[in-house]
């Protein structure tokens, strides 16, 4: 297996395929980079180098006490570009994986990233407040934690729902799209998924986005009851300089599985159209 080890000896689970423009991708909470494949596979068949890790803590990673923040998280996406020299990189991220990619270029710059991708991403900022209104009450937050604390094996399955709308009705999503959620999950640390609870929720990224100098693409369904649309994607689209919005009406959280030939689609679009305008 593949791993690159952090500055304090984590150790980070990465999968590396194809050959071509290479492209990074971040996972949401509380999964690891298999949940990933489905566009990577697609994007490696089409002449494109796809990079995934295990955020620390998750998957095949290994469970660090500390580092379980938005600090620590994009600087172990940065040691695995470094550490594969990666140029000229498109940053995607899902949910908690698009804060990482914010993060990562507030820390980092863009010295290596050529474009972006947040997909049902949780910047801005999650957590209600005096400042951000719309967002979502601590009662939200803490009633992951204790789900976590209690059953975190029946959490997951029940959360599995919501992620990816299978509690709508009509909704049409398979028993091992279900099930492979739960498998994800609980490969994660509890300490580590319990921390990262603070860390997508709370942390305030209004000024990550505003550092963004790469053409950027959003990506959101608007019946996410994950992370509200009106409350990230619309906001941060507003923040970045020119990005570029796309929403999915009455779509879930987890569109990179619901919707994962409309995702896709979209990302090789945006992928040879970014391409093509920085040859001209």
């Amino acid at each position: 297996m593949s791993y690159i080890t952090a500055k304090d000896g984590t150790e980070i689970y990465y999968k590396d395929w194809g050959k071509g423009p290479a492209v990074t991708f971040s996972h949401g909470w509380p999964l690891s980079s298999d949940a990933w494949d489905g566009q990577m596979l697609f994007l490696a068949q089409r002449g494109f180098r796809v990079v995934a890790h295990d955020r620390r803590g998750h998957g095949r990673s290994s469970q660090a006490s500390s580092g379980n923040d938005m600090n620590g998280y994009a600087d172990d996406l940065a040691a695995v570009i470094e550490a594969l020299d990666l140029k000229e990189v498109t940053l995607v991220g899902h949910s908690t994986g698009g804060g990482e990619v914010a993060r990562y270029i507030a820390r980092h710059g863009t010295k290596r990233v050529a474009r972006a991708v947040l997909i049902a991403a949780v910047p801005p900022i999650m957590l209600k407040s005096a400042t951000n209104p719309e967002g979502l009450p601590m009662e939200v937050f803490d009633s992951i934690r204790n789900g976590l604390m209690n059953d975190r094996s029946q959490f997951y399955k029940d959360l599995a729902l919501q992620f990816y709308g299978a509690n709508r009705p009509g909704a049409k999503v398979s028993q091992g799209t279900l099930d492979q959620f739960w498998l994800w999950s609980m490969q994660a640390g509890l300490k580590n998924a319990y921390e990262s609870i603070k860390a997508f929720s709370e942390t305030d990224q209004t000024e990550d986005l505003k550092q963004f100098d790469v053409p950027t693409l959003v990506l959101h369904g608007e019946d996410d009851q994950i992370v509200p649309v009106r409350d990230s994607a619309k906001k941060s689209a507003r923040l970045i300089k020119g990005a570029k919005e796309i929403y999915y009406p009455g779509a879930p959280h987890g569109i990179t599985a619901t919707h994962q030939d409309q995702v896709n689609a979209e990302l090789l679009k945006f992928l040879k159209e970014e391409s093509k305008a920085r040859a001209v």
